[in-house]
């Protein structure tokens, strides 16, 4: 269980970038796919390549934002649809990895010093050490982010999110929010990377593939479960989501009938329930009760 915790919080960090784009944007970006694997090749082949660990991991999230900033070019300067432009830039990343990777397909970190090193080296991984301070580290990236969704900046993307014409009749520049949104979106994508690069001890060409499923799986689990009224329950609700769903995912596997080729299946499963609990019936009137007893209660107070 200790394992499915630390992926959790590890993945949370990932999934709040994917909040910002999917939630907030109302933008439907791909490149996370392969902005996750630029963030995790550029961490390791800085650290292989003698960097401190806090220089490579920046290298990372500068090499995610790059290509959120690409994918954010094509759409608002070429006019490309937006899950075109991220496909786009998903599959050129592909072969930019494996450039970044020396041409290789693995790259190992297991002799090198990495974030985990004194972990490992106490034993303390897969403990609850481990788990509190990767929970630590998800709560302080949502607690960033949630101050940058309050500033005048944060509160111009969201306004580009809800409603791009009337943003656009108040002076914002709707292009340089929504290509601001993509580079801050894929540069924390590119920060999970790199944790996740250094937890694992080896970057991998294929390690982002499919990763946009789990991260749109925590942003929907989150909201089904604990809803999304205000940014911080929103935010605070997409690292729960995350957890849930990596010890979901963990349990499904530690079943007989179920094995680690059916990783994706049980991915694509949990999302689908995620969105079609919350229009079954009881549930509904449930919801739409508890909605009206709330407002109720606020205006007795």
């Amino acid at each position: 269980m200790y394992i499915a915790l630390e992926l959790g919080f590890l993945y949370a960090v990932m999934a709040l970038g994917v909040y910002l784009t999917y939630r907030v944007l109302d933008f439907p970006d791909l490149t996370v796919d392969g902005s996750f694997t630029t963030g995790a090749a550029t961490c390791a082949m800085m650290i292989v390549g003698g960097l401190p660990v806090p220089v490579a991991m920046a290298g990372g999230v500068v090499a995610g934002m790059l290509a959120g900033a690409i994918t954010g070019a094509l759409h608002v300067w070429g006019r490309i649809n937006p899950l075109l432009a991220g496909i786009l830039t998903q599959i050129a990343l592909y072969s930019i990895n494996l450039r970044i990777m020396g041409n290789k397909a693995n790259v190992p970190l297991l002799r090198e010093t990495t974030a985990f090193t004194w972990l490992k080296d106490h034993s303390l991984m897969r403990s609850w050490v481990s788990v509190a301070i990767l929970a630590g580290v998800a709560l302080i990236v949502a607690a960033l982010l949630y101050w940058f969704l309050g500033t005048s900046y944060g509160v111009a993307l969201r306004a580009t999110g809800d409603n791009e014409l009337m943003a656009r009749s108040q002076g914002i520049n709707t292009g340089a929010s929504k290509i601001v949104g993509l580079m801050i979106s894929n540069g924390i994508v590119g920060l999970c990377g790199t944790l996740v690069v250094q937890h694992q001890g080896f970057a991998d060409i294929s390690m982002g593939i499919g990763i946009i499923v789990a991260g749109l799986a925590s942003v929907i689990v989150g909201q089904a479960i604990f809803g999304m009224t205000a940014v911080w329950q929103a935010i605070l609700a997409v690292v729960a989501g995350s957890v849930i769903y990596r010890v979901v995912i963990q349990l499904a596997l530690g079943a007989e009938w179920f094995t680690a080729n059916d990783m994706k299946l049980i991915s694509a499963v949990l999302v689908v329930l995620a969105l079609v609990l919350p229009q079954w019936g009881p549930l509904k009137r449930l919801r739409i009760k508890r909605r009206r007893e709330k407002a109720v209660a606020e205006g007795v107070s």
